[in-house]
């Protein structure tokens, strides 16, 4: 399947979401971010249309729909608000995700029906002040005490940290065993022992929350382990696999918006009485910037593809949608600022937005230097 086939409910649902961004969002998205809080009244506007359980079966409280269409739901709210589209991105691939796929029927009913209806907020407690791109140097620990884990540690840059009721992370069993000694768990809002911490004051992407999470002899039930023992390595990694989609199509989302603003703006003005549209450098900008997202969006939905179908290959070609989607972002948005001239400096205009909303693509679920290296490995471990 192609990206541009998209079924009829596809196109619907893109239509709807569209709409949604334009009258909810286009307006909001400036002060979201010079706010710098979460958007509560649109995450709630969000959760009543059950976006927030897109991929989700019915039965666990979800929509039904498939990864393209939560890939088109996160492209679009990211062409207006990227704050909120990443948001949505670690509740839904971060989050829920992991719980869908290596959690007990009990934990779905628990956690993931009222994650999918969007009755609770979730997160995903990965990176820690010493272990970023080196998850296996994961120093949180967990040891079983009876029918207790006593979990110990610091996670950081946690998006939705603050706001979340509902968290996965990963602990360290036995750190001498490394990526074999990790294991991950589940972890409510309220826990004794558990709390949000301080709160990161971000460049870019201000109206999501990222905090760091602190665990002191945090108590968790037996049965918040989430899957097997010394398995969490495996279950982060298949996480990091639909996460790096969402980051990528986060860029992606974010590219088309700085797009469509500077054919807006190249319509608009003009400089010494000819319209900036027919300046043929300008025109170069546009069309390269069209060209690069265009290959950036075949790649993403590609990858979105790959994994509904339960391909082994989207740890490959999912790296490559993000890495080359993040550095097209980055790319785009840099050179349509410099169509506004001395406007896309100010913050009249949202290019200085995009540009300081999209460092963080090339950053999140690993850097492109990480990613990379997950291609090569990939390419000479078959």
């Amino acid at each position: 399947m192609k990206f541009a086939e998209f079924t009829d409910r596809h196109k619907a649902f893109r239509d709807e979401v569209r709409g949604f961004a334009k009258k909810e969002l286009l307006d909001e998205s400036t002060q979201i971010d010079r706010k710098g809080e979460f958007p509560w009244h649109i995450i709630n506007k969000i959760k009543e249309r059950g976006w927030l359980g897109v991929p989700f079966p019915e039965k666990y409280g979800g929509l039904g729909l498939d990864a393209t269409s939560y890939i088109i739901l996160v492209e679009e709210i990211a062409r207006v608000c990227a704050s909120t589209a990443i948001m949505i991105a670690a509740h839904v691939s971060l989050a829920c995700q992991p719980i869908y796929a290596n959690g007990t029927e009990e934990q779905k009913e628990k956690y993931l029906v009222p994650l999918s209806r969007g009755e609770k907020i979730g997160s995903f407690g990965l990176t820690e002040p010493n272990a970023g791109s080196d998850a296996g140097g994961t120093e949180t620990t967990a040891k079983l005490i009876g029918d207790k884990w006593l979990i110990n540690g610091t996670k950081r840059f946690i998006t939705n940290g603050h706001v979340a009721d509902v968290i996965v992370f990963t602990a360290s069993q036995d750190r001498e065993k490394k990526t074999h000694g990790i294991s991950a768990f589940i972890v409510e809002k309220g826990t004794k022992g558990f709390e949000a911490g301080k709160e990161e004051d971000k460049m870019g992407l201000r109206g999501s929350i990222t905090s760091e999470l602190h665990f002191e002899d945090c108590e968790l039930p037996k049965e918040n382990l989430l899957g097997k023992e010394y398995e969490g390595f495996k279950v982060f990694m298949e996480t990091l696999d639909g996460g790096r989609i969402s980051i990528g199509v986060l860029a992606l989302g974010i590219a088309q918006g700085a797009l469509d603003y500077g054919i807006e703006y190249a319509r608009e003005y003009s400089l010494n009485g000819k319209p900036l549209y027919k300046y043929q450098w300008v025109q170069k900008i546009i069309a390269d910037a069209a060209t690069e997202i265009m290959a950036a969006r075949h790649l993403i939905y590609h990858a979105a593809n790959l994994k509904d179908r339960g391909e082994k290959r989207v740890t490959e070609e999912g790296a490559m949608a993000k890495l080359y989607a993040s550095e097209v972002s980055t790319r785009v948005c840099s050179k349509i600022q410099s169509i506004l001239g001395k406007d896309g400096l100010t913050k009249k205009y949202p290019l200085e937005r995009f540009l300081r909303d999209t460092k963080l693509m090339e950053i999140g679920e690993g850097t492109s230097e990480i990613q990379r290296l997950v291609i090569s490995r990939q390419i000479f471990g078959r």
